[in-house]
């Protein structure tokens, strides 16, 4: 009866954590990931990358972000500088050199 509860319960915090994660940017869900692989402790950057849908590199890149977190360049950014699409008159003005 107990193990059934834990399983249940299990599967409610699973969904949880993913439908808690889509609502984060890119970087935040990357750490988000980290924090929450870290806390389970040995197995847990595979049973996170599981139940989020990401890669275990991903969860990895997200541990390392968290250690660096005091030099981030992008703090307060989604993006780190210079990163992204570039902007449409930036493109328009190679096009017409070529």
């Amino acid at each position: 009866m107990a193990t059934h509860l834990l399983e249940n319960n299990d599967a409610v915090i699973e969904k949880r954590l993913r439908d808690f994660a889509q609502t984060l940017s890119e970087k935040d869900r990357r750490r988000f990931a980290a924090i929450e692989a870290s806390q389970r402790g040995y197995g847990g950057i595979i049973y996170i990358a599981g139940v989020l849908g990401c890669s275990t590199k991903t969860i990895e890149r997200g541990i390392k972000e968290l250690d660096q977190l005091q030099d981030d360049p992008a703090a307060g950014r989604v993006r780190r500088p210079g990163a992204g699409r570039k902007k449409r008159s930036n493109r328009s003005r190679a096009k017409k050199k070529a």
